[in-house]
């Protein structure tokens, strides 16, 4: 046919090209649906007013800040105005990250101590009319121009509608549990993922020395101890090796009298302890004794736990009903076998009985036996007197 391996040829590249667009889209889900917008049009009685203002540029979020934020993972930014019934405004401005790691971490660094701690999203604050909160992936500050009783509330709602992430991007970061509670002063939590936010929260330690190249995970809070305030600085690296090796080398620094050109020291910082605990490097440096540091670092433990993963899906083959189901039906089998049984066992001996009579069982059908009338008065006198005779007789 004329023509006809020109048309293959252009229905194969056809099917070649729609081929790699779908294996493209599957690569890149961003291409099959955008991030949803992060705040809604309404809640709590409270209503957007006028345009949301939308932006990817980290400067828009926080330009002194940008490039922490961007170090903690910034993707994009949002905020608006909010108006209610009774005409008090609302201005919020929301930030999301790529993991709730992140967000952690921007929260921790706009945390102050004087903070009140609210039971907003996942872990919030307030100080006048200024709340911060943190929910997921997604950090939010909210200014109020006015307080009423009902304001925590409608921002948990508000925190209820916001995006969620998904998979492991929802999980903070398993440090943060190390943590001990005892003497830990309120809202100094900082968490850091890069060099910048390790600059930006007091760290005892300079960036060099914790080494971010091995992707370790830094936070740090202020202690109270008998002998006076104290920074717990704990380093998880991603394994004990990593962290003993860093260990080494924080002990040389430390103790080095007089560090060599370029290399990195730790000075100024009064009193410094450490120690290691599996991949964890714990801390604390400030003003306190060794037997302090001591009871502090103590309570840092790192425990290694094995995980076996087990099927955890549900089908019909492992619920709890079909259980019960097979129990039933195996009641059911072992009841008709038994009776099937008893059919068969009591309908062979009729019939062994009436074809052998006197043969498989034993003995004939007529048995003679001895009976004592005792319940006959003349039978008991009798048998009662000395050297009367029994009266027996034969029946059968």
């Amino acid at each position: 046919m004329p023509g006809g391996p020109s048309m293959r040829s252009l229905k194969c590249l056809l099917l070649l090209i729609t081929v790699a667009g779908g294996l493209g889209f599957a690569a890149n889900p961003a291409a099959v649906s955008a991030a949803p917008p992060i705040l809604p049009k309404q809640f709590a009685g409270w209503q957007i007013e006028g345009a949301t203002q939308a932006s990817k540029d980290v400067a828009t979020a926080d330009p002194t800040n940008a490039a922490l934020l961007k170090e903690y993972g910034f993707t994009d930014f949002e905020a608006a105005t909010y108006k209610s019934d009774d005409g008090r405004t609302l201005k919020i401005r929301a930030a999301r990250f790529t993991d709730a790691s992140g967000a952690f971490g921007a929260y921790s660094f706009y945390l102050q101590p004087e903070m009140a701690r609210e039971e907003i999203g996942d872990q919030g604050a307030s100080l006048n009319q200024r709340v911060l909160f943190y929910r997921g992936h997604i950090v939010v500050e909210a200014v109020f121009s006015q307080l009423t009783p009902m304001s925590p509330a409608g921002l948990r709602e508000l925190a209820g509608l916001l995006p969620r992430p998904s998979g492991n991007a929802g999980n903070l970061p398993p440090i943060l549990a190390f943590m001990p509670h005892h003497g830990y002063q309120a809202n100094t939590e900082k968490y850091a993922e890069g060099p910048l936010a390790l600059g930006a929260i007091a760290s005892p330690l300079p960036a060099d020395l914790v080494d971010f190249g091995a992707n370790p995970e830094v936070v740090l809070g202020q202690y109270s101890t008998p002998s006076g305030a104290t920074t717990l600085m704990l380093i998880e690296y991603p394994t004990p090796a990593l962290a003993a090796e860093h260990l080494r080398r924080i002990d040389a620094a430390h103790n080095a009298a007089k560090p060599e050109a370029g290399v990195s020291s730790v000075e100024n910082i009064g009193p410094f302890f450490d120690k290691r605990t599996g991949p964890i490097v714990a801390i604390a440096a400030g003003t306190l004794s060794q037997s302090d540091a001591q009871t502090l670092l103590g309570a840092v433990n790192y425990e290694a736990s094995v995980t076996w993963n087990e099927n955890t899906y549900f089908d019909k083959k492992n619920n709890i009903a079909n259980l019960l189901v097979n129990i039933i039906l195996l009641c059911i089998l072992v009841g008709a076998i038994s009776l099937a049984a008893g059919l068969a066992f009591g309908g062979a001996r009729v019939l062994l009985r009436r074809y052998f009579p006197g043969r498989v069982f034993g003995r004939s059908d007529q048995t003679e036996f001895i009976s004592l009338h005792l319940g006959e008065p003349a039978a008991r006198g009798s048998a009662m007197r000395p050297g009367g005779p029994a009266d027996t007789s034969k029946q059968s």
